[in-house]
Formats: C-alpha cells, structure tokens, sequence
C-alpha cells in the first residue's frame, strides 16, 4: 500500500513592526499553506540481471523530491527536480525506497514503496480482480508474486494498449464504459529477463440499485431507467455537470437532454420504488438548465393501482439553472387517457406513481442540449440525508445516502433497539440480505469535500449480532478516481451490544485531500467473502473525531499480545493516550511501512516532539490485570528507528505505583528489531501486582528535532527467553501461545472436505502419527472449547492421512495458523510416489492468520492432487518455535 505521511515541519517567524502612534500596523499572515499532494514515484527496473532501477517521483505542489533507496544504513537522500529520473543499481534484495516530497513553504509529504530486486523469475502469482463495491463498473486490481518487482496490468486486450503499472502492497483501479466480462492480464516482472503471467476474468454488471427519489445521478450503483421521448433524435445521457452556476454550481453528474424542436420531448424516470403521494407533501422540484425561456411539464404516470394521471406546469425563465416547484396538492389536473377524455380537471393525488415524465418546452421550438438534476420531493436533501457535515446522528429525521449491493440489503433510520450503551432514541439500521454480496455496505456522500484539516479520525457507535468479524471504513471522492480511495478496518470484538469504532486516517490522507464522501463495510472479508446471511446491524453517531456526540468514547482497553491488528490488541488510537510529549500527538495506528522483518500488516506510530521530555510516551491500560512471575517477565517489543536511542517499557499498578522503566537501545536503524526487556529482576516487588497499565517510552532521550518510532508486538514471555533474535524465536519453546480459538469457518459444510477442523466432519482415515518421520513434538489443545494441534516445531512436522485424498474437486485449501516465532512457514503437500510442493505461508506473529491458498500453486513438481497422503511443515534448520494449526479443509 501507498502510505502517506504528512510532516508539519514549516516554523512562521513573527515580525514586529513598531513605529510613530499614527502609523497604521498591518498583520500578514500565509493562506492556503499545504503539503504536496498525491506523491508519488513510478519505477522501471531493468530486466537484465543488473538490479537497474529508474525512479521518477512526482507530487502536486512540490519543489523538489529527497529519495532514500534503502539500502544503506544512515543514507543521505538523493535530492530530485520534478520530472527529473533517477538511476540506482541494487543487489539482490527486499527494500523500503522513501520518497519525501518538499513543497515551497518547506511541508513535505511522504511514500513509501517496498522494493524486490530477484534475478530469478517471479513465482505463486495470485491476483485479486473485482468491482468497486462502491461502483460497479470500476475494477480494482492487486497482485502477489515471489520475486516480483512490478506488475504490469491490461484490462482491455487491444492489440495497442498500454499496461497500466501495479506495485507490490497497491491496488489499481480501471473504469470500463459497459458491462460484460472482460479478462484482465497481469505480468509479474523481476529484475530478471523472466516473467510469469496469468489472466483473471471479471463481470461488470450493470448498475442495479433501485432509482427512487431523489433522484441525482451522482450515484454509480444505481440502475437510472431513464428513458427519452418525442421526435427521432431526442436523445439522454449522463454527464458531469457542464453549468456551474446559478441554483446548480457542484461538480455533480447531471442528466443532459437532447432535444429536436419538436412538441412533446422529454424523459420518463421509470422508478424501482414508487412515489408514495398518499401523505400531505406532494410538492415535487426538479433543476433544469435551459438558455431559453419555455414551459416545463411535470407528469405523474402508471399509478400502481390504477391511479389517474396527472400533471402540473412550471415556467423556466431561460436563466440557466433554475429550480422549479410542482405542487400536486393545489395545481395538479388530470391528463389526457384516450381521444374522447378531454382531460385538465383539477385533481389532488392520492396514491403511488411507478414512473414520472419530464417534458421540455411543450410549444415545441427549442432544440439543442438542456440538463435536469436533482428530482425531488421538496424538503428532501441531495444525496438522500439531511446531514450535511458531521456528525451525523439519526434523531431529527435525517438518513444516510444509501445501501449496497442488490435488493436484498435494506438500510433505514429506526427506534434504538438497544438503550444499554446507547441512549440515542433513533439509529441506523443496516439488513445485509441472505445471499447478498460480501462487499455489501452503507454510504454517504456529502455536498462538499469533508474538511480534513478539522481531524483525519472517524469514529461511529455500531451494534452487531455477531463478534470477531471485520469492519471496514473507506473515504472516496464521488464520481472520480483521484484521490484514489482509502480504507481502514477494525474488528467488533462484543456481539449484541454497542461498540466505538475508531479509524484514523493521519498515515494516509493529506488534509488538503478532496474526501466527499464513506463507506461503511459491516463484515468486509475480501479472502472467505462470505455472502450475507440476514444478519441486522445498526449504527449510529458518526463523527469525525473519536468519541461519541457529547458523552463519553466506549472504553477501549488492551489485551496481550499487543500487535495492532485488531481493536482488543491495541489496534485503535483511543486506546492509548500520549504524555509529556508537547502537544500530545496522538498514537498512530498505521499500516506497516516496511514488511520486512516484520510482517505485521499494522504497527504503531509514536512522534516525538523536539518541544516534548525525553521521557514523552504512551500509555494503555489493560483488559486483565497481572502479576508479574516468571512466566511472563520477559517483555519483547519490535522497533523500526531511523536513529540509536532508548527505548523504554513500564508497568503500572491499580494503585499507582510501578515497576519502574527498564531502558533498551536498538543497535540497528531503517529496519525492524525485536528489542528484549527482562523484568525479572521485580519480580516479588508489591509494585509489580494488580498491573494495570502498559507504558512505552519509544524515543528516551532529549531531541534536537521531532522523531518517528515504530513499534509492534509487544509480549509477554517466560524468564530465560532472552536470547531471542530478530526471527522473534527465543531459541526455545517460546511461552506466547494464543489465548482464544481461530475465527470458526462459515462454508457449508456441503461445500467442504475437511482434514482437520471442529467446524465439520473430518472424514474417516485421517490420523496424526507421533512417529511419522521426525514428527515427535505434537500436542492437542483446547482453545476456548476448540482443539487445536501444537506443533514444538517446525522441522518436518505434519499430518498423515490414513487414506488418500482427491483433492482435485476443489480450488482452494485453507489453514489456520498461529504463532509467536515464525513469520512464514513453508506448507507441503505430499502425494504417493513421493510428489510433493510448497508454499510459504506468510504470517503475522502472535494472532491467528487465516489463510487462502490457490491448489493451482501445487500443481507442478510431480504432485498429484488426486492422491494427496500426507501435509507438512518444514523449516530448515529448525530453531525451536512454536505453531499452532486448526481449520483445514478445502472449498471452491
């Protein structure tokens, strides 16, 4: 992923002028001072085995560009004009290039963009292709590849086009014209001559959203039934707002008709929902653009139970945009139905209308191009809503824009079902349908940009039936692709009651950005995309800022291990508060810069201020208090520093005492390091009981200028567990063990061959021989009422089935894996006659990691799918970690 770090780093000297009495004093100040914008770097790597790689930055509003190429320790940037192209050679290798953008006031802007130089081809390709769940007929596209160094990505096949470049980490989008499926080829390229490519295809649909009033056209998901009549040539489509000006002056799309000059043209909107003119407002408005001074004819049509039609004029002043006003309860007369119905008695409707006709100047002179928006019942608020700007709360009547995807997804201001944690009397009611997508979800879009210099954190209450899934949050810019869209996920933790979720967004937004509008995800999960299931959520108090509107924020507690990945891990900036440090920036809860070392997908962010003491921190208090013993006085944290200075940890009592700190310096800088902080020394000391509180102290020192620590799973371990290596092993079976069971599997168990899972039925003849090669060191646990297997291992451990499987079925196996020492660990398939291949699996330490894996990445090395006999896992030399495995099975 792109990250964009924004450091405020411009000092404004203040002049004084002084002078005679009578003399006036006038104040200048800077306006519109920004970072630069949209940063950026494109990146060609030679494909002849030199390691050759020409880097172009660029970025809005900058003056010059400091690159670090990352492989050099204490490395001086490289200074670029823009538009200038840079030349490095790089061995063989993972790096972080940085690319720190200078505006003219002296506000950089940061990207980062990990690099893999490999001289041999790129290998396992998997890509990932689907519609924007926000628009269907934008594609978004990201790509995995061993030794790959870019993708290049085609999404039309023509014989001339031009690839579009993808990163590792990034996600590229494409916007197609029609529906259809279309395939999308992608080329894993290396720094060597070899590529490897495969093709996806994807379906575009149609927009399928039901159209119901209002009616804006600046919704992509929405189906417009918009339909032209009158002479051969009148015509409709939708385009960006030409006008802006007048009632209409917003960068919005707008519905242009074309017109011959002849009677009786115009449009019929073909409504999904009626319009329901049963209750006292029957006051409809529309926007129409004309130069030319006409009559405009409003018509209600096809009354779902036989309802007349009926019709009301307005006059168009010829002044470009103007909104009209169509009272049915006063003006409304009947129209015409056959020959001998003269028409035009007074009439108030009563009933519901499926279609509404627009006709344009009924004498029939005008012709050219005119343009309508924004068809509405008067009262209501474009974009479906009347909040305007945060916060958004549901009490006075106001709604959101909408939900997505299909007709089985509802979304709705409700009474609060649940007074308990939430004493709102309204909220928002979100159905995600049995059979609904995954990508299914809630959102709103704003009349103007969201103003990120009022904060870049997003917080909103929400109530789920169920714990443990994912939660996702993203701000995008309606009806364009820049700035590219941005996303942040939380997991709920507690089912049936009301949960704060945080999202902070300062690592990746710049507060100039032009954000109009979010997306909520409930049970966003883009690897098992599990169809919704009927489940209801509900949300309320939706703020830009962290807390509620005007009580107090949920309490947001940590539980080790502290990883960031999820909210119960310390994963949300209101879990932590920062001290001693200035103005107190608040802790940064980011996705991981550098994924080497640590693969973390999230880490914490600490900048220390020059201004702050040296012993400037943060603080979080604890889920469960503890006792400091031996089983868990060896504290291990992982560090990324771009200096040497010390770290510091402490612990805190419910009585106000502590351990006091214990103060550990890296020894490596522009790389991740597990540091070791041994508290056994305490152990017995009344201080270290009820234990409260975690403290770190990331920068411990006193700063010439600001400093940026990251920091990552931090531990608790068994005295003796000191000689652990940035591996995270400790050199022995490491105390770490997970506290609660892997996320249950929710496939069907008709959809299923299970090995190894509680969720179904593992077939008969599956065993796990203690004696089977070198497999000695196993062990089943319980986890939260689950059993889980336990390997001590990882050299040559593993599963042999007492009968063969065909696995050839199926396109998919998964595994469940956790452990605190490694961060890949190599998976094997073996088939009789010896055939076997593997593939690393990638994990986060100290969380469970539920991984999707493609059979298509076993099917070569003389492996054969239809006669598989036994799993392993090997890592050679072994070095004594641990891991646990649950939930194997295969699906399509």
């Amino acid at each position: 992923m792109k990250i964009f770090r924004i450091l405020a780093m411009l000092t404004i000297s203040a002049l004084l002028f002084t002078g005679c009495e009578d003399e006036e004093i006038t104040n200048y100040a800077f306006q519109e001072i920004s970072a630069p914008t949209d940063v950026t770097a494109a990146f060609e790597v030679s494909q002849d085995d030199t390691g050759t790689v020409m880097l172009t930055p660029s970025g809005e509003g900058a003056q010059s560009f400091e690159v670090y190429f990352g492989d050099e320790s204490g490395e001086t940037p490289t200074i670029a004009a823009p538009g200038e192209t840079l030349t490095h050679v790089y061995d063989e290798g993972v790096y972080l290039v940085r690319v720190v953008a200078v505006g003219s006031t002296g506000l950089t802007s940061e990207f980062n963009q990990r690099l893999t130089i490999a001289f041999k081809a790129p290998e396992n390709l998997v890509v990932n292709a689907a519609p924007s769940p926000a628009n269907p007929s934008v594609v978004e596209v990201s790509a995995t590849a061993d030794n790959a160094a870019s993708f290049d990505v085609y999404f039309t096949g023509e014989d001339d086009e031009e690839p579009m470049q993808l990163m590792p980490g990034e996600t590229i989008s494409y916007t197609y014209a029609e529906p259809g499926t279309y395939t999308i080829r992608v080329v894993a390229k290396g720094a060597g001559s070899a590529t490897v490519e495969t093709t996806v295809d994807v379906v575009v649909a149609e927009a399928s959203n039901p159209l119901k009033l209002p009616v804006t056209f600046d919704d992509p998901a929405v189906g417009y039934n918009v339909v032209p009549f009158g002479a051969t040539g009148t015509a409709f489509e939708i385009v960006a707002n030409p006008e802006l000006s007048g009632a209409n002056d917003e960068e919005t799309m707008v519905g242009k008709i074309t017109k011959t000059g002849a009677q009786y043209e115009g449009i019929t909107f073909n409504l999904s929902e009626p319009l329901d003119l049963s209750g006292e407002n029957k006051t409809l408005t529309v926007k129409v653009y004309s130069e030319v001074a006409y009559t405009v004819l409003l018509k209600l049509e096809t009354g779902v139970n036989g309802e007349r039609s009926n019709e009301v004029d307005a006059a168009h002043g010829g002044t470009g945009w103007e909104v009209l006003t169509f009272n049915f309860a006063t003006d409304a007369t009947t129209s015409y139905i056959d020959n001998n119905d003269s028409g035009g008695a007074a009439i108030v409707p009563q009933g519901q209308y499926s279609a509404i006709s627009l006709f344009l100047d009924l004498a029939g002179s005008a012709a050219g191009d005119f343009f309508v928006d924004d068809l509405m019942r008067d009262g209501d608020v474009v974009g479906g809503g009347i909040a305007e700007n945060f916060p958004i709360g549901f009490e006075n009547g106001a709604t959101l824009s909408g939900v997505f995807e299909g007709n089985a997804v509802t979304g709705m201001p409700v009474a609060n079902p649940d007074m308990d944690g939430n004493n709102s009397a309204t909220v928002y009611e979100f159905t995600k349908g049995a059979g609904s997508p995954w990508y299914s979800g809630i959102f709103h879009i704003f009349p103007q940009n969201i103003d990120l210099s009022q904060g870049t954190t997003f917080s909103f209450k929400m109530w789920s039936p169920k714990a443990g899934i994912n939660v996702r949050f993203q701000l995008e810019k309606e009806g364009a692709d820049s700035p590219a869209n941005v996303a942040l996920d939380q997991t709920i933790t507690e089912a049936n009651q009301w949960v704060t979720l945080t999202y902070d967004f300062s690592a990746l937004v710049d507060a100039s950005a032009g954000y109009d509008k979010f997306v909520i995800f409930p049970e966003f999960d883009d690897a098992a995309q599990p169809a919704g299931d009927g489940s209801v959520y509900y949300i309320d108090d939706i703020m830009q800022g962290e807390g509620t509107d005007g009580g107090e924020p949920a309490a947001t507690t940590t539980s080790f291990p502290v990883n960031f990945e999820s909210a119960m891990n310390g994963g949300i900036s209101s879990s932590w508060r920062v001290f001693e440090n200035a103005d107190n920036p608040a802790l940064e809860i980011i996705t991981n810069p550098d994924m080497t070392g640590n693969t973390s997908a999230t880490v914490a962010k600490f900048t220390a201020r020059q201004g702050g003491q040296p012993f400037a921190g943060t603080v979080t208090t604890l889920t469960t208090p503890f006792t400091l013993d031996a089983s868990n006085s060896i504290v291990k944290v992982w560090v990324w520093k771009t200096k040497i200075s010390d770290v510091g940890i402490k612990f805190e009592n419910g009585a106000g005492g502590s351990t006091g700190e214990i103060k550990v310096a890296n020894t490596k800088t522009n790389e991740w390091e597990e540091l070791t902080f041994d508290f056994s020394g305490v152990i017995g000391d009344p201080n270290n009981t009820d234990i409260t509180g975690l403290v770190v102290f990331p920068d411990f020192e006193a700063r010439a200028s600001d400093s940026v620590t990251y920091f990552d799973n931090i531990t608790l371990n068994a005295a003796g567990s000191t000689d652990g290596g940035s591996d995270g092993s400790d050199g022995g079976d490491n105390a770490s063990a997970p506290t609660m069971a892997a996320t249950s599997p929710t496939i069907a168990p008709a959809d299923v061959r299970s090995i190894y899972s509680d969720a179904y039925t593992d077939p008969a003849g599956i065993n796990y021989y203690p004696d089977w090669g070198q497999s000695t060191k196993f062990e089943m646990v319980s986890l939260e009422g689950n059993e889980a297997i336990k390997y001590s291992d990882a050299n040559y451990q593993g599963i042999e089935f007492g009968e063969s499987i065909d696995a050839t079925g199926f396109t998919t196996v998964h595994i469940d894996v956790w452990s605190a020492d490694y961060t890949n660990l190599p998976f094997f398939f073996i088939s009789s006659g010896s055939g076997e291949k593997s593939v690393t699996l990638d994990l986060t330490p100290n969380q469970w990691n539920s991984i999707e894996i493609p059979l298509s990445q076993f099917s070569d090395q003389g492996l054969s799918l239809n006669d598989l006999i036994q799993i392993k896992f090997d890592v050679q030399p072994a070095n004594g970690g641990t891991f646990y495995i649950d939930n194997i099975y295969f699906h399509n």
